[in-house]
């Protein structure tokens, strides 16, 4: 993969090896809510499905049968494109994760909530905000991803 060798998937402008990759190998541990959010991004990008169910809390897990196969199924057929923080608190991140399915875009608009357990950051659950839901992406307009580009010349 290309993206490899250059800057990580979750968009922090840093090298993947030097960003996401180690908390993805349980190398190093994800230090805020934040670098956790973006991993589970990066997560979803490179297919690490065990990554994302592993980041979910127990309470999360149990209580909404989060396997490696329902997370697998599900991401099938998206391409993720970027992803931007909007803000980012103590115990919260609000962000706009735009992914491909078929022909068409869409954009996941949520404020996660995190919470730790056993001194690490875990994913507990979400609200989804107002300007999620398919783009209307015409090929002369600029790109959703704020490249300044035109939607035909970047992400299209």
């Amino acid at each position: 993969m290309i993206f490899l060798e250059q800057h990580c998937p979750c968009k922090s402008m840093k090298r993947y090896e030097d960003c996401c990759l180690p908390i993805l190998n349980d190398e190093k541990p994800a230090l805020n809510c934040e670098q956790l959010m973006r991993s589970r991004y990066t997560a979803y990008c490179v297919n690490n499905f065990e990554y994302i169910v592993n980041t979910y809390s127990l309470r999360a897990r149990n209580e909404q049968n989060i396997s490696v196969d329902f997370i697998k199924h599900q991401a099938a057929s998206t391409k993720w494109l970027h992803l931007n923080v909007v803000n980012s608190h103590e115990t919260s991140v609000e962000f706009k994760a735009f992914y491909q399915d078929g022909r068409a875009i869409y954009c996941l608009h949520e404020l996660s909530y995190f919470v730790q357990e056993n001194g690490k950051w875990r994913y507990d659950n979400g609200d989804l905000l107002g300007t999620t839901g398919k783009l209307k992406t015409g090929r002369n307009e600029a790109c959703f991803c704020d490249s300044g580009k035109k939607f035909k010349h970047c992400c299209m």
